[in-house]
């Protein structure tokens, strides 16, 4: 059993009633694109478009230009920071490592409420308005599962059939992206849900679109990022290798990336006078990190050479854009127009800037994400080699006399989707770009690039949402990865508890006192006799407190002293016949003759006064007396719920199994049998002690 004093654990039967409610809960889940649209129209935009008021208007002083583009985000991110750090702490960071843990089993406090909510949804919104390198992908699974909480506990008023608990929410990430959603919160995922996670994000999607158009936005539903690349020869043969480049340095750039953040907290935290001083001062750190990345981004400084005035969008439509940018690759010059005109200067720089503010960004205490950031790096290195493989081959490299150019922005849809793959482990990114671009032209050298760049990150370091679990030292129980040959040679003898503390059949309630006492399990195993240790069973903490309570209760109290009560009357009666003339009593005897005489007149209601009175008057060493014939007494199990099968595994189970049982079955213990002895108990964090160090002992960290 695991014990944390904020997370409290799901039994058996809770995760069964989550899963079965899953589809009452659906219909209730909210549209987290109509708040995403909402947002972008009337907060996001609004906020970009007043920064870029503010630039333009002073461009005469770069001075005052440089003061605006430093102090506009630095309000914004501070506001965000101090906003959630009062409302509500939990609404910090992307929300993804902690839906991972909830959907594991684990009831993280005050994450799914409407406070955590509010506090989201407003620092989300100042967040991105700054223009820092952040992203709103993982935060917006963080939000719908909220929503769809909320939502349900709403509708519960109005019928039983929404009465569902908030763990139902387990399947709201595919209200967001289906595939990517599975792929960063569930290790199993039922198939039979997987069609209502698709309603749900088509759904949102055609909302999200349709407003773009009636917005005037948009003439027509389309993707949000077109891409206009040739259809009839998207790409050659013998540009595969260049494609598995790509995906193989996005394999290892983005292990590096996930390294990379994972050390700024780490230094961070050594640092133990810079940790109290951050600690007091909680909004310093995110205006430094500001003050630092709006300093380098800008525009008219060294923002020039990495395209520091593009937004996010921006960055990627031009990123995407089929034309080549080297001379070298074209009939004619280039033409900089519009946004385009910034990529005059930068080159290599924007890749390397844009990976070390990334990872710093995503440090910042503010509702963000890691996936845009790392999306748009990874096209801008994608860009790069699509460029460079342009300038090598002017007329491309086909073979047969015709003459197909090479098309950078293939190239960078390439990278995109590989390095952001790589840092969260996934391969559904290769979908999300066809999504994004609305064309599936480059499937083949994406899927090939995705999976390579997997292979590579995979070996090498957890994804950056099971980084910030480890972080967060969150209970959740991390993967094994396929280079883990140990798991096969561990077994669950090597790892399991021997000092078992169990419950006997025959046991007395002083022995049940004394285990509750020196024990805070929520279970315990019942075996037959402590020489035998045959497992009978398995039985609660709160059943074993109830046999206690009841054995103690008020109501077996009164019945013992009603019994002494009215025996002692009769003895003390007898004795008030024989008091001599002198009247020779003990003072207290005396006293308690007189109360119970007043009270035993010809009243109807004595009995009740007698029992009263009794209680009152009957001796402390009595009712100690009476309650050390309770412990005594054998305890009886017949009206206690007992789970006569709880989950058991033999000394041999290797750890890969015992991991798998684990993850799949949701468990949080099994005891450890063999022939049917009780030999031992493995609890969810020996496993997950285990998985993690022999992960990170293979990984390198």
């Amino acid at each position: 059993q695991q014990k944390c004093p904020s997370h409290s654990v799901l039994s058996p039967c809770d995760r069964a009633i989550t899963v079965s409610s899953c589809s009452k809960a659906q219909s209730v889940i909210p549209n987290p694109y109509l708040i995403s649209w909402h947002l972008k129209k009337t907060f996001t935009d609004v906020f970009f478009s007043t920064g870029d008021w503010m630039y333009g208007g002073l461009r005469h002083n770069v001075f005052l230009q440089y003061l605006a583009w430093v102090t506009y985000p630095i309000v914004l991110i501070t506001f965000s920071a101090g906003f959630v750090q009062i409302i509500a702490p939990q609404a910090v960071g992307s929300g993804i490592p902690e839906m991972k843990t909830i959907l594991r089993g684990v009831v993280l406090k005050e994450y799914l409420t409407l406070k955590t909510f509010l506090a989201k949804v407003i620092g989300l919104t100042c967040a991105l308005g700054s223009g820092m390198p952040l992203g709103k992908e993982g935060p917006f699974v963080h939000v719908a599962s909220m929503c769809a909480t909320l939502l349900s506990k709403a509708m519960s008023l109005f019928g039983g059939i929404y009465e569902v608990r908030d763990e139902s929410v387990w399947m709201v990430g595919g209200n967001l992206c289906v595939l990517f959603s599975i792929e960063v919160t569930s290790t199993f995922f039922a198939v039979r849900n997987y069609w209502r996670g698709f309603f749900a994000a088509t759904f949102s999607a055609f909302i999200f679109r349709v407003l773009a158009v009636w917005n005037k936005d948009e003439e027509t539903i389309t993707a949000l990022f077109k891409t206009r690349f040739r259809l009839d020869f998207p790409f050659d043969l013998q540009e595969l290798p260049a494609f598995a480049v790509i995906g193989i340095a996005s394999g290892f750039g983005g292990a590096l990336f996930v390294y990379f953040h994972r050390k700024i907290v780490a230094i961070m935290r050594k640092q133990k006078s810079i940790t109290k001083f951050l600690m007091k001062k909680r909004l310093l750190y995110p205006a430094l990190v500001t003050l630092l990345i709006a300093t380098l981004t800008f525009p008219r400084g060294f923002g020039q050479f990495m395209a520091g005035e593009l937004t996010q969008k921006e960055t990627l439509v031009t990123l995407f854009d089929n034309r080549t940018w080297a001379k070298q690759g074209m009939a004619e010059e280039f033409d900089y127009v519009g946004i385009s005109e910034v990529w005059k200067n930068p080159q290599v720089n924007v890749f390397v800037t844009l990976f070390w503010m990334s990872a710093l960004a995503t440090t910042i205490p503010v509702p963000c994400g890691a996936f845009m950031p790392v999306f748009v790096i990874g096209a801008a290195f994608g860009r790069l080699v699509g460029e460079s493989m342009a300038a090598w081959f002017p007329d491309g490299i086909h073979a047969d006399g015709s003459i197909y150019r090479i098309v950078p922005g293939g190239y960078a849809v390439v990278g995109a989707a590989a390095l952001s793959g790589a840092v969260t482990h996934t391969i559904s990114t290769s979908v999300i770009v066809f999504e994004l671009t609305g064309q599936i032209s480059h499937i083949l050298p994406v899927m090939i690039a995705v999976i390579l760049a997997n292979a590579v990150a995979q070996s090498l370091q957890p994804s950056v949402y099971d980084s910030i679990i480890r972080i967060k030292k969150l209970p959740y129980l991390p993967e094994l990865g396929w280079g883990h040959l140990e798991k096969y040679n561990v077994r669950v003898e090597d790892i399991m508890v021997r000092d078992i503390r169990f419950v006997m059949v025959n046991c007395k309630y002083r022995d049940l006192q004394d285990l509750i006492q020196s024990t805070k399990l929520k279970h315990l195993p019942l075996v037959e006799s402590s020489e035998s240790m045959i497992l009978l069973g398995s039985i609660e903490m709160a059943q074993l407190q109830g046999l206690l309570d009841d054995q103690f209760s008020r109501r077996r109290r009164l019945e013992y002293l009603k019994e002494r009560a009215i025996a002692k009357k009769k003895v003390e009666d007898d004795s008030y016949r024989l008091i001599d003339e002198e009247n020779r009593v003990v003072k207290d005897s005396e006293v308690r003759i007189q109360v119970r005489d007043s009270l035993l007149g010809h009243d109807s209601e004595a009995p009740h006064k007698i029992i009263t009175t009794a209680i009152i008057l009957f001796p402390p060493p009595q009712i100690a007396e009476w309650e050390d014939k309770q412990f005594d007494q054998q305890v009886d199990f017949s009206d206690c719920k007992i789970d006569p099968a709880p989950f058991q595994l033999v000394e041999w189970t290797s750890l890969h199994k015992t991991h798998t049982m684990f993850s799949l079955l949701g468990l949080n213990h099994a005891y450890v049998t063999s022939i049917g002895r009780l030999i031992g108990v493995v609890a969810l964090k020996e496993v997950s002690y285990v998985v993690t160090a022999l992960c990170w002992r293979v990984l390198g960290v």
